[in-house]
């Protein structure tokens, strides 16, 4: 018989729940008392540098070993940087310069800012191959297109993340690249046979893992090749045949959001976390989306139940809270030997690194005889925003116009949406007998966008066109690829254009 009085304190060791606030709530704190092994921290919990400090040592004072996460891909996808953009270029521009030792020095620095505010584990880097280049929800957060090229930087972020005392996460396993359908609203279909998968999805995944890989997530997938019936999150075959029998993986296996409707649609929140824990899932991460007391109570409770009722083995309760426990201890002790350390006041400023790096990926892919580059008057920029995948934050601030006003003063913008487009005629008055910018993000996946750019382009062909998202389609007299839509990327494409001198990037010390 299971240890009736221990079992809610080892389901409280295998969640990792999210929470509003930018101070640790009464009921988070009092469940680490109780058990609870981690938390998950989003952009809502994040106001400076220094109250992240403040609150993770709050955690911290309930649970020395409490594993502290967060979601950020130091890319599109931030949440240390959420209120004014990434000052790193993210992983598509990494893979564009394709200089791993420079990888690995961009994910060191951001390890360190995530130290230095007490984060100990980090859902990055993200390992799928983007394969489809019409995947609503990868894109730019993937390092390219290429397994081999996605190996080795998914490699070298994990060794430079780790370097500065924070668990890496290898995501979204077996591979989200290759599919149309986002996981947040529903199940995705990977339709590959299993040499296509060993060959694409699973080589960045054996190289993360031969690089140390602490944590692995999983995706929200159905994977027929491994399993026909059930979600990658939810398989046995996936997360113990495959990932740690198959891929001798010996670490932490943490849950996408288990309340995504890839999974929860089906099994509701409490079927989803017992079937992904029986299948081999370590940790449940939950409450992106409901980050309260009561579904964290549901959660527990439903883990509680299917132990009683031999849904659920204890043993593999237990095998999971102990996972989650060591590498609770290995972020304490590697952050100790490492001389990370958590600080009250940490300065966490813009990324030197992270700025040269969207520097060195910024491109110039078409460039028109005739339309000159930089420019000599401050221009009009029309930045064309369709809607953000769930995954980027709609507080998170990108663009061209604001970095190139402050470089060239005189510059205004209009932004317009696919429901703006009334206004375009007027955005294109603004720019008479003035240079045009014109700036979006996936012209290749929404026709309005890519309607609007042809109509904008008949009338004003010496136009600049930015793409801060999948450089697929190159449009217009100037067309400039930044690979990302982070601050550092704005800002190295608005450097570009206006012809600011910057320094020679400098090789990095090995």
């Amino acid at each position: 018989m299971p240890n009736q009085g221990e079992l809610p304190e080892l389901a409280a060791a295998v969640l990792q729940p999210g929470f509003v606030g930018t101070t640790a709530p009464d009921w988070v704190r009092r469940w680490l008392g109780d058990g609870l092994g981690g938390v998950a921290l989003f952009a809502r919990n994040v106001e400076s540098p220094a109250q992240v400090a403040a609150l993770t040592a709050q955690l911290r004072a309930e649970r020395p070993d409490v594993i502290v996460a967060i979601d950020e891909e130091a890319g599109d996808v931030t949440r240390l940087e959420s209120r004014h953009g990434s000052s790193r270029p993210g992983n598509l521009a990494l893979g564009a310069i394709d200089d791993p030792q420079l990888t690995e020095a961009v994910a060191r620095d951001l390890g360190t800012d995530l130290a230095n505010a007490g984060i100990t584990l980090n859902y990055a880097p993200d390992t799928d191959v983007n394969s489809n280049p019409d995947n609503p929800i990868i894109g730019v957060r993937a390092f390219g297109a290429d397994a081999q090229l996605v190996a080795r930087h998914s490699a070298a972020f994990v060794r430079g993340l780790q370097d500065a005392g924070v668990a890496a996460c290898a995501k979204h396993f077996p591979g989200h690249g290759d599919t149309a359908v986002d996981s947040h609203h529903d199940v995705p279909l990977i339709d590959r046979d299993r040499a296509q998968l060993e060959a694409v999805e699973l080589l960045p995944f054996r190289a993360a893992i031969a690089a140390g890989v602490r944590a692995v997530m999983t995706g929200h997938l159905l994977v027929p090749a491994f399993d026909p019936e059930l979600p990658a999150t939810l398989s046995r075959r996936v997360l113990t045949g495959l990932l740690r029998e198959e891929l001798a993986y010996d670490g932490l296996i943490v849950t996408d959001a288990i309340e995504m409707q890839g999974v929860r649609r089906t099994y509701g929140l409490g079927g989803a976390t017992v079937r992904a824990l029986a299948a081999g899932a370590d940790a449940i991460c939950v409450g992106g989306e409901h980050a309260d007391e009561q579904t964290a109570i549901v959660v527990r409770d439903a883990i509680v139940r299917a132990v009683r009722d031999g849904e659920l083995a204890e043993d593999r309760l237990r095998d999971a809270a102990a996972r989650v426990r060591r590498l609770g201890e290995w972020t304490t002790r590697v952050q100790t030997a490492t001389g990370a350390r958590q600080l009250a006041d940490p300065v966490i400023g813009p990324s030197k690194v992270g700025f040269e790096a969207a520097r060195r990926a910024v491109r110039v892919t078409r460039h028109d005889a005739g339309v000159a580059l930089p420019l000599a008057q401050p221009p009009h920029v029309i930045e064309f925003a369709p809607a953000r995948n769930i995954a980027i934050g709609a507080e998170t601030p990108w663009g061209v116009g604001a970095p190139l006003d402050d470089l060239m003063p005189g510059t205004t913008s209009d932004r317009l949406t696919a429901d703006d487009l009334g206004g375009l005629p007027a955005a294109l008055a603004r720019a008479a007998n003035r240079p045009l910018v014109l700036v979006a993000r996936d012209v290749h996946r929404h026709a309005w966008l890519a309607e609007a750019l042809d109509r904008v382009l008949r009338a004003r062909p010496d136009a600049i066109v930015v793409e801060m998202g999948v450089p697929v389609t190159v449009l217009g007299g100037v067309h400039i690829a930044t690979f990302g839509a982070t601050r550092a990327c704005g800002q190295a494409a608005a450097e570009l254009i206006a012809g600011t001198s910057v320094p020679a990037p400098q090789p990095l010390a090995a």
